[in-house]
Parts: structure tokens; sequence; C-alpha cells
């Protein structure tokens, strides 16, 4: 056996060091935290794939109007706490230009970050109907989601999505929101880690049965329109990013700058909920609040007790950035499909060297390339394959953590430099060596 990259000693003290018994429940920051250790002390790089943070340069349209709006004094002013008007106006355009779906610009509540946006769903769909007190992910997903419920004290159940594709999807679906205890359902699409896509048969599947069990979709579009399969940057023009908007009332779409728009250390988005849901009255908020519809409980209530706003810079930077996408003036898909030109590289490495890809197509058509992918190596489970890359100076995150019921990791393309190619093959050609498979 050739030796690995990385002296092996030095991850399993590390490891042991941070206390992780099974490697495969190990966090995305413990992963980080454990590879930078690790890179310090042996002196090689890194390949760093389990963080899911921009690697690009932030749109220059939202940093000039934030610095505009900074000069021009707006930090020493409160936001409103529904949102700069501007940024709800454009936001509505946005949902329109890019979903073709109507959301009026009250409904469209700026929020700091998608994260934020999430916790406030996750509080006030909780609070609607005391018998429906858990929340069901649709995974694998962005495992912090669950943390946040876990903070909140709140229930959640879920699936893994990979063998309940097109039709099958339906009765699964069922099975959980017959129950009555389910006030809404999450998932990302596309989707973290996997990047599969839902289908718009599929969405009219989770929209339908929505509407029939009424329960709230939360429709988490973080890498919106980043499926590249399809030219989905042109304005008020088909292809349109596909949603569940087109097939119930009951939902809010949760818009992030963070990776459309490489925006993240603002931590801003919008919330866009439905122009029906934002009006209706629930038995909970009377009991609770003596009062409110859905959007005047999740802006004055909820919100309003977790950050009192939305920073107000961010807020004017957010709104550039959609004006500009909205006039066709900025083609936010352009900057982006870095990402799935990476990815293309990264899966040839791999499966040249004997990984499979685990979620590998959409129905019958090949996966989209982009900003995730989700490899496994035939023999080992999540664990021990996040944690034998560690020796060859690879850092990826367990599927485990995700909702994932496969055996793999998700490998994220944000960090990856153009060096890193060759590295990661030579790498892996060892790894293949040192791992033959049976």
């Amino acid at each position: 056996m050739k030796n690995t990259p990385i002296d092996k000693h030095i991850i399993d003290e590390t490891i042991n060091e941070f206390q992780i018994k099974d490697f495969a429940t190990a966090t995305i920051r413990e992963v980080k935290a454990i590879a930078a250790k690790a890179e310090q002390q042996s002196g090689i790089e890194f390949i760093k794939m389990e963080m899911g943070v921009p690697g690009l340069l932030p749109s220059a349209i939202g940093v000039k109007a934030e610095i505009e709006s900074l000069e021009n004094g707006i930090a020493s002013i409160y936001p409103d706490i529904n949102g700069l008007p501007e940024l709800k106006n454009e936001a509505s355009r946005f949902v329109k230009a890019f979903i073709n779906v109507d959301i009026n610009a009250e409904g469209c509540v700026p929020v700091t970050g998608s994260m934020q946006g999430t916790f406030a769903s996750f509080l006030t769909c909780s609070q609607c109907d005391p018998q429906k007190d858990t929340i069901l992910f649709i995974d694998p997903g962005f495992p912090v989601q669950k943390q946040q419920l876990v903070v909140m004290g709140a229930k959640h159940e879920s699936f893994d999505v990979y063998n309940y594709r097109g039709d099958k999807l339906k009765q699964k679906l069922e099975s959980y929101l017959e129950k009555g205890n389910i006030s809404a359902i999450i998932y990302s699409n596309p989707n973290n880690p996997s990047w599969i896509c839902l289908n718009d048969d599929e969405l009219k599947i989770i929209g339908e049965l929505a509407t029939k069990y009424d329960v709230i979709v939360l429709e988490d579009l973080a890498y919106f329109a980043m499926d590249f399969r399809k030219d989905l940057s042109k304005p008020f023009t088909e292809p349109y990013q596909s949603s569940v908007a087109h097939y119930t009332d009951n939902y809010i779409l949760l818009i992030s700058g963070s990776k459309a728009f490489s925006y993240a250390g603002q931590r801003i988005g919008v919330s866009c909920i439905s122009n029906k849901l934002y009006h209706r009255s629930y038995p909970g908020f009377t009991q609770r609040y003596g009062g409110g519809t859905f959007g005047t409980v999740f802006i004055h209530r909820v919100l309003y007790a977790l950050s009192s706003g939305t920073s107000h810079s961010a807020q004017f930077a957010m709104a550039a950035m959609l004006r500009a996408a909205n006039d066709g003036k900025y083609n936010f898909i352009e900057d982006v499909k870095v990402y799935g030109n990476r990815a293309h590289k990264l899966k040839e490495i791999f499966l040249r060297h004997g990984f499979h890809l685990v979620y590998d197509k959409d129905m019958d058509n090949p996966l989209a390339d982009g900003f995730y992918f989700t490899i496994g190596y035939k023999g080992m489970t999540s664990g021990e394959l996040a944690k034998e890359l560690m020796y060859y100076g690879v850092s990826a995150i367990s599927l485990v953590t995700t909702g994932s019921e496969q055996q793999g990791l998700r490998a994220c393309t944000s960090f990856i430099q153009d060096h890193q190619y060759e590295q990661l093959d030579e790498r892996m050609k060892i790894f293949a060596e040192n791992n033959p498979k049976s």
C-alpha cells in the first residue's frame, strides 16, 4: 500500500480531539475545522469540498448600491419591518420575470438570508394549527434546517426521495400528510446536496396534496435557476424556473442573494408568501396573538422578534441586483455557470478512479452539473469514505447528515481552484490503488 498524502496519524488524532465517534455524523463545521488543522500541521493543501460557500466575487451591482446607501447615511435608520419598498417591488417583479408567478409586493419580505427565512417560516407554520406540529422534509436536504427545528423544539419527519421520483412520490408523500400532523413541507430545488431537480409533474403532485391536506410548502430556491441544462436567464421569457407556486396557493418561495448573486456575506434574501396565504387567518394565531393573518404574523410578530428587520444597506443591494436582472441588464446565471464547469471536471476525475455518482439521474435524464454533486465508492459507508478521503487531503460531508439513506458524500464545487484538478487526479489515483474494488 502506498503512503497517503496526509499522514493518517494527523487525521486520526485530530478527529479524536473533536471526540467524533462516527465520522458519518460530523457536521460541515467540524469537517472544515479538522481539514484546516490537518492542513496546517501537514503543510499540504486540502481540496475543500465540504462548505457550500460562494467562491465568486459578489455582484458589483449590489456592492455599488450598498455603498451608495451607506454613504447616504442609511446605517443610522432602522429599516421598515415590512421591508424596503423598492426591494419588495423588485422581488415581486423577479418572481414574475423568472417563475411566471404573480405575488404582490406586500408578500415579498426581506429576511437576513434564507436561513432566517426558513426559521421564521418554520415558526409561523407551526403556530397555524395546534394539531399540526410537524415539519416534513423531502430529503436529502440542508442539514442546518433540521438543526433549526431542534433549536426551537419542533418536530420533524423526513424521507429520502431517491426511490420516490415521479409517480411514486404521490403515495409516499400522502402517507405522511394523511396523518394530519404535518404543518409544512420543505425541499430545495435544485437540491442541496444531490442537485436533482424536481420536475413539473412532481411539483404538481406536491402542490395538489398540499391543497388537499391544507399544508404549506416551503420551496427553498437557494440555487435559483442554476439548472444549467436549460437557459433560465432571460426575464419574462420561457423557460422559467419550475415551482410549486403553479400548483397550489399554500406556499412560500425562499429566494436567497447568497449563491445566485454571490452576496452571502451580507445575509440577504426574500421570503415570498403567496397572495392567498398572506391574508389567511388561522385558529392558532387567534389563540396565541389574539388575531392576525399569516403575512402579518410572519412579519410583525415572528420577524420582529427575531431581528427587528433586515440589514438596511443590504436591502438596497438586493433591490439593485433584482432590478438589473428584471430589466435584462444583468445575466446573473452567466456569472455562476462556472460551478457547472467545475462539477463536470471533478466528476470526470472521480469517475475515472472508480467512484460513482450516488444521485446520478433526474428520472431518465442525466443530472445537471452544478454547485453540488454526490459521490460514493463501492464497499465503503458514508463515514468510512469521508474519513478515508481526509487522508488524501480531500474534505466533504457525509450524506447521512443530509437525511439521505444512500452511502456517499456531498461534494461542493465552490472553493475549487484551477491547479487543484491535477492534485485531485494524482491523489485519487493513489486512493484507487490503496482501495482496490473487488
